[in-house]
């Protein structure tokens, strides 16, 4: 019997990402308001980082106290030498603004519930009312049923139906419905605008409405088809979901752009808006200490190392993010330089790819830098993805972003005939005798996506 051994050596390539490269790249992702909150939490965690205070020698940067070679040979980093202009702008101290002593606007609940207790005297009928208003949604629809209240609160049915009357003539009208017909109504109703005829197309036509076919009800309803469209533009003014005129709260967004590009003698000036998150440097307390021998043992010596370490690549890391996002951005006006000067119709096809090769980084580094990021523009505030979009080519080679072929496409509906508006195949073939080449689906498409109803839906008799 005879044994054979046999071994195969196998040499594998594997990328390996460091805590420090992911932690690059998730601050290449970060907003300002985040990169603030996590300088903060650095900070916090870090001893040996210190906030420059204006006036702060550069000797305690980290930049000028440690080796280049203490940092990982990375070609994400290849780049980071060239120190051109950056665009960081010193923001002073922000003056006080009236909006901190503003009082915050009352929510849809607090606001039915202080009618409430102005409308119902008796404290039975108060007790009812706020449970119910507890029971309405932000669109302003009352959740419950009139069973399921009065079991709940050991009331008679009758009861709770009074108190409901009560809060649905509270403002704003149409609040305390259970669908959307008796929202409607409501409105109507406090508004002194119902009429039968109104009344009965709300409650059995509003599908026929929503799908256009006036035709249809007038003919079933032997009305004229005019007076079947006045009603629904009539029904058009009301509010299909009253509560959301008022704000919980918890939905006001702040947005604060991450860029701002502002022309200047005809030339666009880039500047990257850091000024909100606070500036890092190295100790120089811990950086003298390290210089003399003997006051710290090895391990609180390594420990302190491997703090300045840190501290040097979030620094770096943060320095990289301004430059790439900088450079993306210059990127991004030179190819859109039309759309900043003139609007939206000029707008060019652009792709990940293009600004990627300008900038001489990865398509994904691109697409970290711009995601979740906003771009103040002569034309306005603009998340930076929108500068990126699909296009079309004409036959005189010249190509067409969706979006302004888009805005063409509005402009023409909006000088349409509407007793007989166009079709999207009409539409199409306007746009190809411009020169550009659509189809009658990708009409279709387009004008779903902003919102236009169809032809059908348009017309006016």
């Amino acid at each position: 019997m005879r044994l054979i051994h046999d071994v195969h050596l196998e040499q594998q390539q594997k990328l390996l990402m460091t805590p420090e490269l992911r932690q690059a790249i998730a601050i290449l992702q970060m907003s300002s308001l985040e990169l603030s909150e996590y300088i903060q939490q650095e900070i916090a965690e870090n001893p040996v980082l210190e906030l420059r205070e204006e006036g702060d020698s550069s000797e305690g940067d980290v930049v000028d106290t440690i080796e280049d070679d203490a940092m990982p040979e990375v070609e994400w980093w290849d780049y980071f030498a060239d120190r051109s202009d950056l665009g960081y702008i010193d923001r002073q101290e922000p003056k006080s603004h009236y909006d901190q002593y503003k009082a915050a606007a009352p929510s849809l609940h607090e606001h039915l519930l202080f009618q409430m207790h102005i409308a119902l005297s008796q404290e039975e009928d108060q007790r009812i009312g706020a449970f119910l208003i507890g029971s309405i949604d932000d669109n302003g629809y009352l959740r419950i049923s009139l069973e399921e209240a009065a079991a709940s609160l050991g009331v008679s049915i009758a009861r709770v139906a009074e108190v409901l009357k009560v809060i649905q003539t509270f403002e704003p009208y149409g609040v305390g419905a259970r669908d959307l017909t008796e929202c409607l109504l409501i409105q109507l109703t406090q508004t002194n605008r119902l009429d039968p005829q109104v009344e009965r197309i709300v409650r059995n036509y509003l599908g026929d409405l929503a799908q256009g076919r006036l035709a249809k009800i007038a003919a079933t309803l032997k009305m004229n088809v005019v007076e079947v469209q006045d009603i629904a533009d009539l029904i058009k003014t009301l509010d299909p979901k009253p509560g959301r005129q008022y704000g919980s709260g918890a939905d006001v967004r702040y947005l604060i752009p991450d860029v701002t590009v502002e022309k200047v003698n005809d030339e666009y000036v880039i500047i990257v808006n850091d000024g909100n998150s606070p500036r890092l440097m190295i100790s120089p307390m811990y950086r003298e200490m390290m210089r003399q021998p003997g006051v710290f043992n090895s391990e609180t010596r390594k420990y302190i190392e491997e703090r300045i370490n840190s501290a040097h690549w979030l620094i770096k890391s943060i320095e990289q993010r301004r430059l790439t996002l900088y450079n993306t951005t210059k990127c991004l006006v030179e190819a859109q330089r039309e759309f900043l000067e003139k609007g939206i119709k000029y707008m060019k096809p652009l792709n990940l790819k293009q600004i990627a090769d300008q900038v001489g980084v990865h398509e994904s580094t691109i697409s970290r830098v711009t995601n979740n990021k906003y771009i103040q523009t002569p034309q306005g505030v603009f998340e930076m993805k929108y500068f990126f979009c699909s296009g079309l080519e004409s036959r005189h080679g010249e190509r067409y972003s969706s979006r302004s072929i888009k805005r063409m496409l509005k402009e023409l509906i909006i000088e349409e005939d509407a007793r007989n508006p166009y079709s999207d195949q009409q539409i199409a073939d306007k746009l190809c005798s411009r020169g550009i080449q659509i189809s009658r689906r990708t009409v279709a498409k387009y004008r779903m996506e902003l919102g236009i109803e169809s032809t059908a839906k348009r017309k006016r008799y």
